[in-house]
């Protein structure tokens, strides 16, 4: 079996995220439910107490860095195939680079997405986020030769 390698584009990208996003979301909701009832939703506060900062802002944080540290992917990453390795070597990167480029998704969105936005327009396929860590995420292709039982 043989690999190549691609930078991973813009909607593929966003496939992963929309995955780990739906992953996040089926864990989170029931805790906020069974934390904070309906006044969770209803409420006109960003943060209504501790427990909505731990699992909304530090669970994922945490969870999203521990993937990356020990798989170099989010689980929606790994379903697409999708690796973050340092964009100079190729390898895996620092832990240091994981939490950076965690922090730095902050920096990528809050210009109106535009960080985010840019992996779309940027020829190695880097958001801000990736730049400011020095990471790349690449897409994995894994091909078989084709073996036929009899030979001509």
């Amino acid at each position: 079996m043989s690999m190549s390698q691609e930078y991973a584009g813009f909607w593929l990208r966003v496939g992963a995220a929309l995955i780990d996003s739906v992953l996040l979301l089926i864990v989170i909701w029931p805790l906020m439910a069974a934390i904070y009832g309906l006044q969770y939703w209803t409420s006109g506060h960003y943060i209504l107490g501790f427990w909505d900062l731990v699992i909304n802002y530090l669970l994922p944080a945490i969870v999203v860095i521990i993937f990356w540290i020990y798989r170099s992917a989010t689980p929606g990453k790994m379903m697409l195939k999708l690796t973050i390795v340092d964009a100079k070597t190729g390898n895996a990167p620092t832990k240091g680079q994981y939490i950076g480029r965690y922090l730095a998704y902050y920096v990528s969105a809050i210009p109106l997405f535009m960080g985010l936005i840019w992996v779309g327009l940027d020829k190695r396929k880097q958001g801000w986020h990736d730049k400011l860590a020095g990471t790349v995420v690449l897409k994995i292709n894994q091909t078989e030769a084709v073996k036929f039982d009899a030979t001509v």
